[in-house]
């Protein structure tokens, strides 16, 4: 566990603001707002929730950008998919170049182990930066003592505006970091619990190798809806994870990547004939 650093401001040239939640989460003007004390911020969200898209890029059709805003914040948002507003704000939207830094987020619950964070729009939206260079910092938070149901519920409606503020206040000194000294393609997941604050303790941790259960429940016959799954432990120790720390109610800072090479067994290389 380490304290969060000092801020000391350096030029920038502009910060990346989006989410799979789109424009009508609390935490977005909030995360918008405070990220605006390192840089110029610009946000680029889907005009709807869209998670658990991972990084689905849009193929067919056409996707629309439309101008608004929220509690004052200028927002673009797009009909695409979380890496569809990365792909046009680091290539095509924007005249003077790509943004310094991706702040994903802050995601309406928390995304973490192997399952969920290749799911996750927010974790997607950092990956698509990174295949062009720009590193990413992907922001999520949640609650270990209110049910799942009732506390998106409440997250999501204006009441929960102050909670949405401090942690957007506690994920500042990250962006900052990352701002000052991430290589090209770093991303960074952050997954904070709802009662953080800027002395929280901090736990650099590496991802659960872990599963959720069945996803689609049958409402009628040959009819399936979605139904969240639970989390479920791996072969792998819950000690030194994302999914530890947030057990243990602490900051969880993971560095992430997207689809690289994996060992081969031995057993399966001599099945398929290779040396």
């Amino acid at each position: 566990m380490c304290p969060l650093p000092r801020l000391t401001l350096l030029p920038v040239t502009w910060i990346l603001v989006t989410n799979d939640d789109g424009p009508d989460t609390p935490a977005l003007p909030a995360l918008a707002t405070a990220m605006s004390a390192l840089g110029e911020v610009r946000v680029v969200v889907p005009h709807v929730e869209r998670s658990w898209i991972g990084k689905a890029i849009t193929r067919f059709g056409s996707i629309v950008v439309e101008q608004t805003e929220r509690s004052g914040v200028p927002i673009r948002t797009t009909t695409g998919f979380p890496a569809d507003c990365v792909q046009l704000a680091v290539h095509a939207m924007f005249d003077d170049g790509p943004p310094s830094l991706i702040v994903s987020g802050i995601n309406v619950g928390i995304n973490h182990g192997s399952a969920y964070l290749q799911t996750s729009g927010t974790v997607g939206a950092c990956i698509e930066g990174a295949i062009a260079g720009v590193p990413g910092i992907a922001l999520s938070a949640g609650s270990d003592s209110v049910p799942w149901p009732e506390w998106r519920q409440w997250a999501l409606s204006p009441e929960s505006t102050p909670m949405w503020e401090r942690l957007a206040d506690v994920s500042v000194p990250f962006a900052k970091a990352m701002l000052d000294t991430a290589p090209p393609g770093l991303v960074i997941s952050v997954n904070l619990p709802d009662d953080a604050t800027r002395v929280t303790p901090v736990r650099r941790t590496r991802v659960a190798a872990v599963g959720y259960d069945q996803l689609f429940q049958e409402i009628a016959p040959g009819e399936f809806t979605h139904q969240f799954g639970g989390m479920l432990r791996g072969d792998d120790s819950l000690d030194g994870t994302d999914v530890g720390a947030g057990n243990d109610g602490v900051i969880a800072v993971t560095p992430v990547k997207g689809i690289s090479t994996d060992e081969m067994p031995d057993t399966v290389a001599g099945a398929m004939g290779l040396p």
